[in-house]
């Protein structure tokens, strides 16, 4: 019969390395209590919108639940009084 070849465990010294760059992201919001979510601020929420015009899920973006709803509102009411668009320019 023919043996399997053993996997090696990753040893304590090198997951130290790889954590750093699988950190959470921090909520923009939560970590800075001067920034507010306004609709009528395009420049802060066109750094949540895709270049296509679709709102970034919070996974990507890095915000909580809290915020992401609060900035998803207000990308829809901005889109309704026509300051960001709803899609791309060609």
């Amino acid at each position: 019969m023919a043996q399997r070849p053993q996997q090696r465990r990753s040893t304590s010294s090198s997951s130290s390395s790889s954590s750093s760059s699988n950190r959470r992201k921090q909520c923009r919001f939560c970590g800075d209590k001067t920034v507010d979510i306004d609709y009528k601020d395009p420049r802060l929420l066109r750094s949540f919108i895709t270049e296509g015009g679709k709102i970034v899920p919070r996974r990507i973006s890095g915000n909580c639940a809290k915020h992401q709803r609060s900035v998803s509102l207000a990308i829809k009411r901005a889109r309704t009084i026509a300051l960001l668009p709803y899609l791309a320019s060609e």
